[in-house]
């Protein structure tokens, strides 16, 4: 076998280990995760994820690299909004600090299996057929808009259809059992909160992903780059959650400047066929959209609380 055939199987028991290591050697008690902890999650996430940026640079190029770069940044963005709205579920299921690991942890075994299954099809579809690329473009181009004039409105956790559904089976029990999905009642297996709290980012998760998996595939046509640059992001998803969770409306203008990253890489995947726009420069307009936005957040931030002192 060469090294290609051994990519995909390697990467995937590599993402298998560091999982396995996650939750049953550093966190196999539930926690309250601290925002220390949480950050050395994050910080080692991301420093794994530019050691195997560099590694594509080397073994496959600056073309590919920057296009892992790309999606890395492009999803790790996206995911930002996904935390929001995970921390309205939590907050609407009452869910205990201690179990919210948990119940990310298997939302990322989900999210990573859900992927796969989507990414790897759809690299082909791109490829043998123009028009669903250009459908790609214009859904992330809609997207970016609706976005951008959506404004801040609340979601429902409860509204959904799966969840009342389960609500309604008789078959959930009325109080969390510590971090278990399931459990048993005088021989009879029974869903707790918690399995329905579960479900929930499950299906939050496949919302996003209509908008993220497009957007990667806009910026690459190799299925183990958009696969892999969408796992490094998921992973650290978890400890980004427990960062960032409190003070995710602090950047107000960084759902603007989403909404303009999914504009930009729509009308790229749109005219793609006609405009060839290079990796690099795709991912220094992706880093300069988002990395501005931010910075526009905190002078804006600055500003607000200099008037409010005098």
């Amino acid at each position: 076998m060469t090294l290609h055939d051994w990519l995909w199987p390697g990467f995937l028991a590599f993402v298998a280990i560091i999982l396995f290591v996650d939750l049953f050697v550093l966190h196999r008690r539930d926690h309250v995760i601290t925002t220390r902890e949480a950050c050395r999650t994050v910080g080692g996430y991301v420093s794994m994820a530019m050691l195997f940026a560099a590694g594509v640079f080397y073994f496959a190029g600056p073309d590919r690299g920057a296009e892992f770069l790309t999606g890395y940044l492009i999803e790790q963005a996206l995911s930002l909004d996904n935390i929001f709205v995970i921390a309205l579920i939590f907050a609407y299921f009452k869910v205990p600090a201690e179990a919210q690991y948990r119940v990310l942890f298997y939302g990322i075994i989900g999210a990573i299996v859900m992927r796969l299954s989507l990414i790897v099809p759809g690299v082909k579809l791109v490829e043998q057929f123009h028009i669903v690329a250009m459908a790609l473009g214009a859904l992330l181009i809609f997207s970016g808009f609706k976005m951008m004039f959506a404004g801040d409105g609340m979601v429902d956790p409860g509204d959904s259809r799966v969840v009342k559904l389960l609500m309604r089976s008789g078959r959930v029990t009325s109080k969390y059992e510590g971090a278990r999905f399931l459990t048993r009642r005088n021989g009879i297996l029974f869903m707790t909160p918690l399995f329905v709290v579960l479900v929930t980012v499950e299906i939050t998760d496949l919302i996003f992903a209509i908008d993220s998996i497009p957007a990667v595939l806009a910026v690459s046509n190799d299925a183990f780059i958009v696969f892999s640059s969408n796992v490094f992001a998921i992973l650290g998803l978890r400890a980004l959650f427990f960062v960032l969770s409190g003070m995710m409306r602090t950047f107000r203008y960084l759902q603007t400047g989403l909404s303009l990253v999914l504009i930009f890489i729509g009308f790229k995947m749109l005219f793609g066929q006609y405009i060839h726009i290079p990796s690099v420069i795709a991912l220094a307009v992706t880093a300069l959209i988002i990395g501005g936005s931010v910075v526009a957040s905190m002078v804006h931030n600055r500003r607000d609380a200099s008037e409010t002192e005098r």
